[in-house]
This record gives structure tokens, sequence and C-alpha cells, in this order.
């Protein structure tokens, strides 16, 4: 793809590195799109069709050069009932703490059980 290279050409010579990995993982996933989509034997337009967005829409999120967001990953994704990118799901939750709640707070205050003087300021 002469674009590919364009865009190449143009992140060795600025070297940013976390556009050349959106880069990368744009190309990425358009060319897994694109594979599922030869081995289905479905056009870029049954696609479109599949997401209900306009041909030229998904023909830019399939250049590799649109800058995706995961709600459009994720529409790709079940339109074609295959994962498009992969991440370790994280069994383990992390919970936090709060000393009281907003509730045990309002009780509180409604049961009169609240401080009613005011912090000192220096003048």
């Amino acid at each position: 793809m002469k674009k590919n290279k364009i865009i190449s050409n143009w992140l060795k010579e600025k070297g940013n590195p976390e556009i050349a990995r959106l880069v990368s993982l744009n190309l990425a996933i358009s060319n897994k799109v694109h594979k599922i989509l030869e081995e289905r034997k479905l056009s870029d337009t049954d696609f479109a069709k599949m997401l209900g967005k306009t041909p030229s829409e998904v023909s830019k999120w399939l250049s590799g050069t649109h800058n995706l967001t995961q709600k459009s990953i994720i529409k790709m994704e079940i339109a074609l009932g295959e994962p498009l990118i992969h991440v370790e799901q994280v069994e383990k939750y992390v919970y936090f703490h709060i000393e009281r709640t907003t509730r045990e707070k309002v009780e509180e205050y409604t049961e009169g059980n609240y401080n009613t003087t005011m912090p000192a300021y220096a003048s």
C-alpha cells in the first residue's frame, strides 16, 4: 500500500514513538479485518452495511491511517464475530474502601450527630 510507505517514511523522519505505535496497531487491525473479509468473500461495502456505516467511512477505518476508537473496534468485532485485538483479562479486582459512605454521612447529619463548629482561620 502506497499510503503505508508514506506514513512509515514520515514516522522515520519525525520519530514519534506514540504515533508509530498507534499507526502500527491501526494497520494490524485493518489487515486483520481485510483478511477476515477476504476469507468470507465480503466486500468493504458488505462490511459497511453490516456496521450500519457508509462505505467511505469504513474505507477510512480500514485504511490503517484512521485513529480507531475502542467503540469502532468493538463494533467491527461484533459485526465479524471475532476479536480484532487481544488484551489479557485480569481476574482480580481492586476494591477501594471509603471510610464512611454518603448514606452514613446523611444519617449522621439527620440524627443531629454532626460538628456544628466552624474551623478557625487565622486573621
